[in-house]
């Protein structure tokens, strides 16, 4: 399979990258790598797209929100969450539903803090929970067979020492795990599902 993994540098999608390898993987980001795409804008979406062609599958592990408390968050630090963890991953499947083969797949990322919120992650979980419902619905009008699904990772391993005081008493996972999870999205038959790491 031909797949497209955006943020493919981070945590994350570099273990996706890596339990995949038998596939021929395109890496998107921001810092380049295969194809640099920037999630917030249309127009790095739309040339990404028309610089990698035709792919069996994507899969999105980036996007970011801010983190603080409901009585400091602004519309402005919400819009964070909002443009790249929300919109950015929804606008990926908007714009690459022309690129995606028959039978293809779309993998998104949600987050634990839509169902077991921490302090400071409202934010997030409003992200992650508009993308968990968007897959959901999606799933039963996606043409020409093409499947979605989302990841729901908890705190990786890799991540817990530099979050640990935002994740007090979650128990993380290795990253290696998680990546198993998007493994089962693309190679799998399921739809509309959200698959949870915690």
């Amino acid at each position: 399979m031909r797949i497209l993994v955006v943020g493919a540098s981070g945590t994350i999608g570099s273990q996706i990258c890596k339990t995949l390898e038998h596939h021929d993987i395109i890496r998107a980001g921001r810092n380049g790598l295969d194809v640099t795409v920037d999630n917030m804008s249309l127009d790095s979406i739309k040339k990404m797209y028309e610089k990698i062609g035709k792919v069996d599958a994507v899969i999105n592990a980036a996007g970011g929100a801010n983190f603080a408390s409901v009585s400091e968050l602004t519309p402005e630090l919400n819009e964070r969450g909002i443009e790249s963890k929300l919109k950015g991953q929804i606008n990926l499947v908007l714009l690459g539903l022309d690129y995606v083969n028959d039978g293809g797949s779309f993998t998104l990322t949600t987050g634990v803090m839509m169902d077991d919120p921490i302090r400071m992650g409202a934010s997030a979980a409003m992200a992650n929970g508009g993308v968990k419902s968007f897959v959901k619905a999606a799933s039963i009008e996606m043409p020409r067979g093409i499947r979605i699904n989302s990841v729901s990772p908890t705190i990786v391993q890799e991540s817990f020492a530099r979050l640990e005081k935002y994740f007090v008493g979650f128990s993380p996972v290795p990253a290696s795990r998680v990546a198993l999870a998007y493994k089962k999205s693309v190679e799998g038959a399921q739809t509309g599902q959200n698959y949870e790491v915690y």
